[in-house]
């Protein structure tokens, strides 16, 4: 489904990625790893059409998608998940969800608001209050439910309960095994290897811009090396 070769990419003359590649096939939940500056924030802003790269390639099926803008990119099936929510402030739960309702598939949509409303019943309870008068864990909640809202074949998330209530992390990851089991492809960052382990098939660790391994679960679990040298978890 999507795949990333090569990639190098940075900010004014400040080189981030140095030759990222990895690939997340239908059905996949793959994760980005690393410590924080490490460049995984910065991938998925090149993968979005956010920040054009140096050089490279971004292919979803595989036709060519590299510097796209962000619009092309979300009308081939890819749903973003914003680091920092980025929430309409002053739309209402309901009317953030309907701003970016759309099918990118065949036949009727997936998910329609009375579906993601009951994949987050907090949210059918708040549906007419503002943005801006949410908790931060319901307007991730809305974040989340406004992808699915766009029935996106790749689900991409950054920093997905990063600052969380614990009660809150649990209904997200809970939510994010339930998409899984669905067959939602899910291209996911955070900071919690443990919930991570539970949920991801495979695992790619950045450093310093660069891949520096990538495994399954289990291979991950087996390995503490690459959890004490890249996570330091």
């Amino acid at each position: 489904m999507l795949a990333v070769e090569g990639l190098l990419a940075g900010y004014g003359g400040s080189r981030v990625l140095h030759g990222i590649g990895f690939t997340v096939g239908a059905g996949e939940v793959v994760t980005l790893l690393g410590r924080n500056g490490m460049g995984k924030t910065t991938t998925v802003r090149a993968v979005m059409g956010l920040l054009r790269p140096d050089a490279g390639r971004i292919a979803i099926d595989g036709a060519d998608v590299t510097g796209l803008p962000p619009h092309r990119i979300a009308q081939r099936g890819i749903g973003l998940v914003p680091e920092g929510r980025q929430v309409f402030p002053t739309l209402t739960v309901e009317e953030n969800l309907l701003a970016t309702a759309a099918n990118r598939g065949p036949g009727a949509p997936r998910w329609t608001l009375p579906g993601v409303l009951a994949l987050f019943p907090r949210l059918a309870e708040r549906r007419r209050n503002l943005g801006a008068r949410l908790s931060g864990g319901e307007q991730q909640m809305v974040a989340i439910a406004r992808a699915l809202m766009t029935n996106p074949r790749l689900l991409v998330l950054d920093e997905a309960t990063e600052g969380l209530a614990p009660l809150i992390r649990a209904e997200i990851w809970s939510v994010l095994a339930a998409l899984r089991a669905e067959g939602q492809a899910i291209l996911l960052i955070d900071k919690n290897i443990a919930a991570l382990q539970r949920l991801a098939d495979r695992h790619v660790v950045i450093e310093k811009g660069q891949v520096v391994w990538t495994g399954s679960s289990a291979a991950l679990a087996a390995s503490p090396g690459v959890r004490d040298t890249w996570l330091h978890v």
